[in-house]
């Protein structure tokens, strides 16, 4: 398991517990994702409710947390779970629901992205895009170049360190199914787009701000923390080079990025 350690304090705290049933959400709804949970206020905080059609609209388990996002109880439904050993309480989406939440108090942010550490050459690239951009097929392209490690094929997470900025894989991976938990100081950041000839074409500051939060998972339910994500982009643009790509699947693709000089 790369992602689990075993000491060292915790950002974010969780206890679980069983109970018998889950009531109906009483707090104002927020946000509905439309799929699989929903976000409600609560007394202190927030409360998400999970719920699958398989079990119908009743939240099979419910994570209610403080408005700092780092002490949460998860209460799991034991209506509808006959094993209890069958259960993963922190099964997707629950655990990047949560990170992704607490990313905005702590100048934080994660990206759709694909992470390349290209460690002989002392450099590391992230490749944003939309689904189907091609992030999984970049991953795979650079997994044949010596000294490369892919941190994620598809979720990559952003923070500030020491002027500069990091990332890090997460355990979110796409079709190529890479998933690591390295980090490393971020070299230049690049826009997927599908064209001809490997075109590499410098962002402005607004323009990179502009196509990374297309490209971000914010909770945009709170003003507040949509103003956190974009203060972080912000220092992202300020701080790396950030570039649209239009780029042709083939190694070529690889051997522009090495090439690059600017």
């Amino acid at each position: 398991m790369p992602f689990r350690i075993d000491a060292g304090l915790s950002e974010i705290n969780i206890q679980v517990e069983w109970v018998a049933k889950l009531p109906a959400a009483s707090g104002r709804q927020l946000f509905d994702s439309g799929s699989v949970w929903r976000l409600y206020e609560a007394e202190g905080g927030f409360q998400f409710d999970f719920s699958t059609p398989i079990l119908g609209d009743a939240p099979y388990k419910r994570l209610l947390v403080d408005d700092q996002f780092c002490r949460a109880s998860l209460l799991m439904s034991d209506e509808c779970f006959r094993n209890h050993s069958a259960a993963a309480p922190l099964e997707y989406p629950l655990d990047e629901v949560l990170i992704t939440q607490h990313l905005t108090r702590v100048k934080a942010i994660e990206l759709h992205a694909c992470g390349i550490v290209a460690r002989q050459r002392g450099a590391a690239y992230l490749f944003v895009g939309h689904s189907g951009a091609g992030k999984s097929t970049t991953a795979r392209l650079w997994s044949s170049e010596q000294g490369v490690e892919i941190l994620s094929d598809d979720r990559i997470i952003l923070r500030e360190h020491a002027g500069g900025m990091l990332m890090y894989g997460t355990p979110w991976h796409g079709e190529a199914a890479y998933a690591s938990s390295a980090s490393s100081p971020l070299s230049g950041i690049f826009v997927l787009e599908h064209g001809l000839g490997n075109a590499i074409t410098r962002l402005s500051r607004s323009q990179a701000v502009s196509e990374l939060l297309a490209r971000s998972f914010v909770p945009f339910y709170r003003h507040e923390y949509v103003s956190s994500a974009l203060d972080v982009l912000q220092q992202v643009a300020d701080t790396v080079p950030c570039y649209r790509y239009a780029f042709e699947p083939d190694q070529r693709c690889v051997e522009r990025i090495l090439k690059l000089r600017d």
